[in-house]
């Protein structure tokens, strides 16, 4: 059973940047397809990007609500992936999730059952 611990999450300014980790505690990591999603209260979660390892490569995927601004990038060999956050902005304002899948799907890869696998979630407050 992979484990998925997520940090970096914390206050910035408007403008400013983060970059969050989500170390898995397995070595087969880099079978995983991951992704990071997003949830304010009240809401469900929302899917920003994904790090995907299809049979063609690995590829990125994004949401357009974060495109050009949120990088996902993987280590395999520190089983960490990571979503680097630029020019943030209050409406970013929430706790975000890593998320793990050994069977991923482009289709699918926004719907939160896609992924077998999620971490416990680290804060971002965005004050403006």
């Amino acid at each position: 059973q992979v484990q998925l611990v997520e940090s970096g999450g914390g206050l910035v300014q408007a403008g400013g940047s983060l970059r969050l980790s989500c170390t898995a505690s397995e070595d087969s990591f880099r079978s995983y397809s991951m992704a990071w999603f997003r949830q304010v209260p009240g809401k469900d979660r929302v899917f920003l990007a994904a790090a995907a390892v299809e049979w063609r490569g690995e590829r990125t995927y994004y949401a357009d609500s974060v495109k050009g601004r949120f990088t996902i990038s993987r280590d395999n060999s520190k089983s960490t992936v990571y979503l680097q956050m630029n020019n943030l902005k209050s409406e970013d304002t929430a706790v975000y999730f890593c998320a793990a899948t050994r069977s991923f799907e482009v289709a699918t890869m926004t719907w939160e059952t896609h992924y077998t696998h999620w971490g416990q979630g680290t804060q971002v407050t965005v004050s403006s």
